[in-house]
């Protein structure tokens, strides 16, 4: 099975700027973290968007649902900031005959202790045994698209 993995940033992806004292969305970590974890299936990366989940409004959402409805593959992982990950799950849910997980990290792939790992081997299980559809998988958890919110307080996703 080939997976193919768009990114389009979120704190996965996130670096950390001494000189600035905030984060800013960097190169994707995707290569890395596939590589480090010497994977044995079929894959590409598409970079696609570089935002934090909180800059990606609608007009993003409709490129990345356009993406993947005109690409040739069926099987996705979309790493994406978690703050609004569930509203573009639900809008990647319109899709017909794709299986297409998103997944992201609670604290950037760069740091030593890090959920980014462990969600993206989780996303790679989920896209390979989900039927078409659209979810997130994070926290050792699987949502259908439409069924989870992101409990910022609580810094956690929750069904609705």
């Amino acid at each position: 099975m080939h997976i193919r993995f768009v990114t389009t940033g979120g704190t996965i992806d996130k670096i950390y700027f001494d000189e600035l004292s905030q984060f800013e969305v960097g190169e994707s970590q995707m290569e890395h973290i596939l590589r480090e974890g010497l994977v044995q299936f079929d894959y590409d990366i598409v970079p696609l968007m570089k935002k934090d989940s909180l800059e990606i409004k609608d007009a993003d959402r409709r490129i990345l649902r356009d993406y993947i409805a005109a690409d040739d593959a069926t099987h996705y992982i979309v790493t994406h900031g978690t703050d609004t990950m569930p509203d573009t799950a639900e809008v990647l849910s319109e899709l017909q005959g794709k299986t297409i997980v998103l997944t992201g990290a609670l604290t950037p792939a760069r740091f030593r202790t890090t959920d980014a790992m462990f969600n993206i081997g989780m996303a790679v299980a989920a896209v390979q045994t989900l039927a078409p559809g659209a979810y997130i998988a994070i926290s050792g958890q699987v949502f259908k698209a439409g069924t989870v919110r992101k409990n910022r307080k609580e810094n956690r996703f929750e069904l609705i």
